[in-house]
Formats: structure tokens, sequence, C-alpha cells
């Protein structure tokens, strides 16, 4: 939640995000990144090609942790075992953007290369998760339009394969899209932080936080929004959910 907090605070939220990738180092040793997002749009992404351990050592990286602040929405990172695309090709490692659009991904997408060749995009990289991020660049996550879940659902069913991932967009900073199918991701609301915290490895968050960790409200196979301007309101619960794979719905709704 963008706020002003005691640095004690701050220390904490940094302390946390860099122990979650060093946990998370398990699930891929190739290549490591994290990006954070302000409120008026600024986005700022660092990835290398080397474990986290060693990622979380370099500059660049440190360097992150003087861009948190009382305006910052999101602090998303992600450790990289290669299914496509080379490591060496810094377009294949996550955070990916694609335009406004920007996120991480766990799993494989096999019908890839199809998807490409229907919409006719132009392809940045190699790596297959590409696809989730160009598949939402078109369609903001903006607050006034309460038919952005109903939109993008149809384009997210195209997808076939494992496809757990969070999304982010700077042309609205605040909201967090989040879709969990056959990869883990668990979540926690802390309190004391107000702020909402992920994993893909729960027992991280059952290890820093105890018994309360909220793994149980990402339901799989639902699109799921958070707002970062309602954390203090919502806490672990987002704006809006939608199934993935129900029927293709006239109208919309939150």
């Amino acid at each position: 939640m963008p706020q002003s907090r005691p640095t004690a605070v701050w220390e904490a939220i940094w302390r946390n995000f860099t122990e979650n990738l060093l946990f998370n180092e398990k699930r891929g040793l190739e290549a490591s990144g994290a990006a954070v997002l302000q409120m008026d749009g600024r986005l700022r992404i660092v990835k290398q090609a080397v474990p986290a351990h060693e990622f979380v050592q370099t500059a660049a990286y440190q360097s992150l942790r003087d861009e948190l602040g009382p305006q910052t929405a999101l602090l998303l990172g992600h450790t990289r075992h290669p299914t496509q695309g080379s490591p060496q090709l810094p377009g294949n490692n996550h955070p990916i953007q694609v335009g406004a659009v920007f996120g991480v991904h766990n799993g494989r997408i096999r019908n890839d290369n199809q998807l490409f060749a229907q919409a006719n995009y132009n392809r940045l990289a190699q790596v297959d998760s590409e696809i989730i991020f160009q598949l939402l660049q078109p369609h903001p996550p903006l607050p006034a339009d309460p038919c952005y879940l109903h939109t993008i659902q149809p384009l997210l069913q195209q997808l076939d394969g494992d496809f757990t991932f969070l999304a982010g967009d700077s042309r609205a900073p605040g909201r967090l899209l989040l879709v969990k199918h056959r990869q883990p991701m668990s979540a926690y609301y802390q309190a004391n932080w107000q702020a909402l915290l992920f994993s893909s490895r729960y027992i991280f968050l059952r290890k820093q936080f105890g018994r309360d960790v909220q793994s149980t409200v990402l339901v799989p196979d639902q699109l799921v929004l958070y707002d970062a301007a309602r954390l203090h309101e919502r806490q672990h619960l987002p704006v809006a959910t939608l199934p993935l794979y129900n029927a293709v719905e006239e109208g919309c709704g939150g």
C-alpha cells in the first residue's frame, strides 16, 4: 500500500523480499530479477543471468532499496529455471515487460508460437512466458473499468499449459493481477507493514509469519485483481475475481 512508513518497516519489507528471493532460488538458478513500480507509473526492472544468492549482492539489486518510499506500489521478484529461451538474452528473464505491462510467470505455455502467429504480435524475445503479457498489454486494469476481468478472460482462456503469474501495469500502478493455474502461489497480509506478500513457496511465508498465512485465498483458476490503494480496507482480499474457465459472459461487473 503506498504510504509513509518508518525506516525500520521499509528495512523489514526489503529484508523479507530479499529472503523470499533466496528461499525461492531452488525453483530456478539460471536467472534472477526484481521490479519496483511507483504510483506515478515509474518502473524500474533489474535482472541478471545469475542465481539469487549472487543477484542480491550486486550493486544493481542493492540500488533498488533506494527506490522504496511512500509512492511505491509494487515490489516484484523472480528466480528462473528456463524451459524456453536462453537466460543470456535479458528479454527472456523475469520480470518480463511488454509495453506498460510487466510481470513474472512460473510454468510453461505450450501454445505460445500459435498465439503469437494468430495475433501477429511483435515478439520481443524467445521465452514462452512473454505471450501472457502480450495478451494483457492492450487492456489496462483501470479502476474506472468494471469490465477488465471479463475483457481478459477469453484471452487468457487461450493459454495451454501451466501459468501461475503476477502482472502489473504502469498505466494503473495500484492494480495487480494474479492467476494461479497448476503452479504454486501463496499470500499473506502483514498488518504491521500494511503490505500484501506473495511467495511461490508456502513454507517461506509459514516460517516468516506462522500459521496465519492465508494460502487458501488464492483459489486456482481464478482471475484475481488486487488494488494497493485499498489494502487497508481489503487486506488479503482482492477487489474483483472471475473464474478463468467459466463461459464467456455478456456484460460485466466487479
